[in-house]
């Protein structure tokens, strides 16, 4: 549970914001700085990679205008065989290997993302200059000088002279737009000053400010979509709670249930099983039975023929 002080336009301070969230507070843990710097840096150079335009483009020699006709004869001339005056070797030519457009955005997931954006704000968190709203300076009736007034409340802010971001929120309702919208316009044209949404806030920029300057609603907001998943909170909170008891908290193993059997099919599989080997005897009895015949007329067979060699052999006596 962290806190910040919530000040007015003229810099003196109306209140404290309570933080319930751990949105702000994960990066001071040591032991998770390495990841979370790891994540921050992926996070910048995926921002750097997808802002490259990627439009270079140079002519090969099939693309370069002309060349069509051969400059003089192969042979006689005393000069080197030339085929096109187009060819990378003459000025003017093609160019050979030369860069195309090209893609160079990269993905990153999108909890991957957010959980940059939440490291970055517990680096910056002492940046913070939390306002309670620009009510005061988007309803005046003065139709010129905003610039000027705006400078006036970087002053009582203590931020003058510093690499300011302001996060404005555009996604409320109609008159907190307004009031965005007015206060975009006195800003935009202040050094070292960057109005952004909320909505795209980076991590590119939150490091390279130097004050970072919102209103308490917005950062209400801000720690509402970077709050960390209750899957994460209990991670945390198993953590801290093996560090204070100093033994391993041990986790019961997690066992899969098996997906149960419908009873009738496990009668049937039975009834199935117990009819398999009465089956099988059936067909054996009637293969024993069907080969009864042919045995039979196999013994009359050789019954006949020993009768005849006995007869041959007395009329040979």
């Amino acid at each position: 549970m962290t806190s910040t002080q919530v000040l007015d336009l003229k810099g003196k301070k109306v209140g404290d914001v309570q933080l319930k969230n751990s949105a702000f507070t994960s990066a001071q843990n040591e032991n998770h700085r390495d990841a979370a710097l790891h994540t921050m840096h992926l996070s910048v150079v995926r921002e750097l990679a997808n802002a490259r335009s990627g439009s270079a483009n140079t002519k090969t020699r099939a693309e370069v205008r002309g060349g069509g006709r051969k400059p003089w004869r192969q042979k006689g001339t005393g000069k080197a065989r030339v085929g096109s005056i187009r060819s990378p070797l003459w000025n003017g030519g093609g160019v050979t290997f030369g860069p195309k457009p090209r893609d160079y955005s990269k993905d990153m997931p999108q909890k991957m993302r957010v959980a940059a954006l939440r490291e970055a704000i517990g680096f910056c968190f002492e940046k913070l200059v939390v306002v309670k709203g620009f009510e005061e300076f988007a309803d005046s009736k003065e139709t010129k000088g905003y610039t000027k007034r705006f400078n006036q409340i970087l002053k009582d802010l203590q931020v003058e002279g510093k690499k300011v971001l302001l996060a404005l929120d555009f996604d409320g309702d109609k008159k907190l737009a307004e009031q965005s919208e007015k206060t975009h316009m006195a800003s935009r044209n202040i050094k070292n000053l960057k109005a952004v949404r909320l909505s795209n806030l980076s991590v590119k920029d939150l490091l390279n400010a130097e004050a970072i300057v919102l209103t308490q609603g917005s950062l209400e907001k801000l720690n509402e979509r970077l709050a960390p998943s209750k899957a994460q909170q209990e991670r945390i909170a198993a953590k801290t709670a093996e560090k204070k008891s100093g033994k391993p908290k041990k986790v019961a193993p997690v066992k899969k249930e098996k997906a149960a059997k419908a009873p009738k099919a496990a009668k049937e599989k039975k009834g199935l099983e117990q009819e398999k080997p009465a089956k099988k005897a059936e067909a054996k009895d009637k293969a024993t039975e069907a080969k009864k015949p042919a045995k039979e007329a196999k013994a009359e067979t050789k019954k006949s023929g020993e009768k005849k060699e006995s007869k041959a052999k007395k009329s040979d006596k």
